[in-house]
């Protein structure tokens, strides 16, 4: 069967770890075989990391499927995948490998499973290069609820770089369909709020330090709302050393953003807070509806949506173009991007629109 599958170049666009997660996640949707080819071939370590391999082992047994070259370094793989089931599915990346990255891969097959699903994802919470779980929670949660995309998830234990060790359990319903989502009204910024952490052996004054730097930072901009950043101490819920912060926006029409920055050995705590708070302005600047890093992880649901989706966003990241090349190409539905003319539109925004024609369900 492997000889019939589709071939997806690994290489093309932001060629990361992302062609390879979109592209397993509809191959297991549509029920049909695909081959991916030079593999994160634009990374410093091309090839599969512990990560990417995890995610992948774990749509293969959420499919009963087959899979072929995954081994850590390889370049390419084939997965043919069965029928998506529901039941408990366990992930583990045995590194700071993100658990938010493993949901990104298995939440659209958990939503077209023949039952329910329990995922136990274990790797890093607050990781690098990935979004941190609380993001994963407080913005693109609600906002993928807009689609009917509906998810618990329990933070058992919290994982930093380098040991990871963190694990969250995530529980999913499946759909009929999803629905096509609207978000073109930005709105007014209406509350400001977030977290700065410490966790094992550093001293809570970081977390202070970073919530105070960001706070300060955002004032000079936003000088009307309260701004409440908790500073918090991870005490039994967290697996080794570190820090980092998280700050959330939220408009009047229902749009979340975020700024997010994790601590470094030899970067100061200040440094930290001031990187997540230019981070958020910088996305509540261009008036658009999500941040750039909700922006492609709505694509896949956009796609597999039935009916029209338009949501307006800052400028459009080699992420969000390297989703909608994979989503074009594995689906039938068609993308336009334009930009946006209207009075409240700065010089860099946008609306994504999507033509989506609905999911085939093979679990049915």
């Amino acid at each position: 069967m492997a000889a019939t599958a589709f071939e997806m170049d690994g290489s093309v666009m932001e060629g990361g770890g992302q062609i390879l997660r979109l592209s397993a996640a509809l191959s297991c949707v549509h029920g049909s075989p695909i081959k991916i080819n030079k593999i994160r071939a634009g990374r410093s370590t091309p090839g599969l990391r512990p990560q990417h391999l995890s995610g992948l082992e774990l749509v293969r047994d959420m499919t009963d499927g087959n899979l072929e070259g995954a081994v850590v370094g390889s370049t390419e793989i084939t997965l043919t995948p069965g029928k998506i089931k529901g039941g408990s599915h366990v992930a583990d990346t045995q590194t700071a490998g993100s658990v938010a990255l493993l949901l990104q891969v298995s939440l659209p097959c958990a939503l077209f499973a023949g039952g329910p699903s329990e995922l136990c994802l274990k790797g890093g919470t607050n990781a690098e290069m990935a979004p941190q779980i609380d993001y994963t929670v407080k913005v693109f949660k609600p906002i993928v609820e807009k689609f009917g995309v509906y998810f618990d998830c329990d933070i058992k234990m919290r994982g930093y770089y380098p040991k990871g060790g963190g694990e969250v359990v995530v529980k999913v319903n499946p759909v009929k369909e999803l629905s096509p989502v609207s978000m073109t009204e930005r709105g007014s910024i209406t509350k400001i709020y977030g977290r700065a952490f410490v966790a094992g052996v550093l001293p809570f004054k970081l977390a202070k330090d970073m919530s105070t730097a960001a706070v300060r930072t955002i004032r000079k901009e936003i000088k009307d709302l309260y701004i409440n950043i908790q500073a918090l101490q991870e005490k039994d819920k967290a697996c080794g050393n570190g820090n980092g912060i998280i700050i959330i926006a939220e408009s009047s029409t229902g749009c979340i953003f975020a700024g997010s920055s994790l601590g470094k050995k030899g970067v100061y705590a200040d440094k930290v807070g001031v990187e997540a708070a230019e981070m958020l302005l910088r996305n509540i600047r261009h008036n658009g509806c999500v941040d750039e890093f909700l922006q492609d992880q709505l694509i896949i649901y956009m796609a597999l949506a039935k009916g029209t989706s338009r949501i307006r966003t800052g400028p459009l990241t080699l992420h969000s173009q390297t989703a909608i090349h994979v989503a074009e190409q594995l689906t039938t539905a068609k993308f336009s991007v334009t930009k946006a003319e209207d009075e409240s539109s700065g010089s860099e925004t946008y609306i994504i629109e999507c033509h989506g024609t609905g999911a085939p369900n093979p679990s049915l």
